[in-house]
């Protein structure tokens, strides 16, 4: 089994890994849109999720996976509204992947996020 951080400071404070790769599957945690090197958030949601998509790649690329090896994905969106703002993103990210996925409508731990993406992959 292979542990894989971000280095973002909420994995130590949570006690989660960015990502667990074992055998053929690669589970990457509930990723939010911060860049991880400055700590920045950006405002806009769809900027959120492209880096999300960023951080999630990272972590699948360090575990010996690809973003073409994404199955399923979970997306965690705080309001209703923002749906339509952000859907071109998620679009750029998986339209010729098309993992079965989920949006569900959620509050999030820090008010500035907007958006969490948790994926899972399999190769083989």
């Amino acid at each position: 089994m292979k542990r894989i951080s971000s280095g973002s400071p909420f994995e130590k404070t949570f006690g989660y890994s960015r990502a667990v790769a074992k055998g053929n599957w690669c589970f990457v945690a509930g990723t939010t849109g911060y860049d991880y090197t400055t700590m920045q958030m950006p405002e806009n949601i769809a900027d959120q999720a492209r880096n999300c998509w960023k951080t999630i790649g990272g972590a699948l690329t360090e575990a010996g996976f690809a973003m073409e090896d994404i199955v399923r994905v979970q997306y965690t969106v705080t309001n209703v509204e923002l749906v339509d703002e952000v859907v071109p993103a998620l679009g750029e990210a998986m339209g010729e992947i098309r993992p079965a996925a989920t949006m569900v409508i959620a509050g999030l731990v820090k008010p500035e996020m907007k958006i969490e993406i948790e994926v899972t992959a399999f190769k083989g």
